[in-house]
């Protein structure tokens, strides 16, 4: 057999990552992320414990640009987590791996992400005042 005679894995620009393929991948990203944003949640309550300069401080990080743009992160991070591990509870029951019905769950694990995000922002907006 020769190198012509060979068959060619499909190439990247022709193949379609299935929809749980890609969910699989960000489920392992945003779980980084959640770690790091953990960091950070240490350090602000650190922070809150070591006195008001040190709070101050640390609000005031939170509260610029960089900050907030963190926040976001972290809050779509757990709420993409805390969806997609709803959906996989319904799998390690053995339900929902018929390739429509996972389609279908990982477009309502984005749906929910999205959802929940704008639901905790908004929230928190109302309580901040």
């Amino acid at each position: 057999m020769s190198l012509q005679d060979r068959p060619l894995s499909p190439h990247i620009q022709i193949y379609r990552w299935p929809i749980s393929m890609a969910l699989s991948i960000l489920h392992r990203i945003t779980g980084v992320g959640l770690g790091l944003g953990t960091l950070l949640m240490t350090y602000w309550l650190i922070a809150a414990a070591a006195g008001p300069n040190w709070f101050a401080d640390a609000q005031a990080f939170l509260d610029s640009w960089i900050g907030r743009i963190i926040l976001l992160g972290f809050t779509v991070s757990l709420m993409f987590h805390f969806c997609n591990g709803a959906r996989h509870l319904f799998w390690d029951a053995g339900k929902g791996f018929e390739l429509g019905t996972a389609r279908k769950s990982g477009i309502a694990v984005l749906v929910g992400t999205v959802v929940l995000t704008v639901a905790t922002w908004i929230i928190g907006y109302e309580i901040r005042g």
